[in-house]
Formats: structure tokens, C-alpha cells, sequence
């Protein structure tokens, strides 16, 4: 998995959860990435496709059995992944959204 691993900090969070599996699923004007691990959901990031090239996303949970493992973290960097691999900007609209854009200068290069 590449994610934009920029520091340690962000290394050591994918080796605590090698066996999280994130994927992304899109119907319609929906998308999701799910984080799961074994039968377990951890955590969901939900979007909506706001055009071609623009999705906003609108939604964050992560299952308190998950907290402190970083899998909404880990649920951004695979949307994000995904916005530069599709060239599509990303709109925040979920609180824990902006304010890891805020935070992380590795993502801004999707920000709308």
C-alpha cells in the first residue's frame, strides 16, 4: 500500500493495521471507502460525486474498538489515492475531513 508515506509517524500507523483492508465501492452518485479487518468493519468515509471531476466528502466513522489506530486517517489517504489516480479534487465537508486537510500538506494537492 502507498499512501503518500511522508514520516515515521505515518509508517508505523499502516504496520499497526497490515491486517486492515480498505476498499473503495461506488454506485451511482455514492462512493465509500471501508476499512475492514477479517468479518470487522473498523471505520467508513462516505462521499458524494458532486461532478466528473469534484467529490465532497461528507462522512466519517470509525468503530470504538478501532480508536487510536488512525483508520479514518487511513480512510482519507485511500480517497485521496484514488481522487489523484482519477485526477478529481476533493470538497471536505465532513469535520474530521477538513481538518486532516488542514493538517496534512502530503493531501492538499486534491483540496478544491
Amino acid at each position: 500500500m502507498a499512501y503518500g508515506r511522508t514520516n515515521d509517524n505515518v509508517i508505523t500507523n499502516f504496520l499497526d493495521i497490515k491486517n486492515m483492508e480498505i476498499t473503495i465501492k461506488e454506485l451511482d452518485n455514492k462512493g465509500y471507502a471501508m476499512a475492514r479487518e477479517g468479518d470487522e468493519r473498523a471505520g467508513l468515509m462516505t462521499y458524494s460525486v458532486a461532478g466528473d471531476n469534484h467529490i465532497i466528502i461528507d462522512h466519517t466513522e470509525v468503530d470504538p474498538k478501532f480508536k487510536g489506530k488512525n483508520i479514518g486517517k487511513q480512510l482519507l489517504y485511500k480517497i485521496v489515492e484514488m481522487a489523484r489516480e482519477k485526477d478529481i479534487k476533493i470538497t471536505p465537508l465532513c469535520p474530521f475531513a477538513a481538518a486532516m486537510f488542514k493538517k496534512l500538506e502530503d493531501i492538499q494537492d486534491v483540496l478544491k
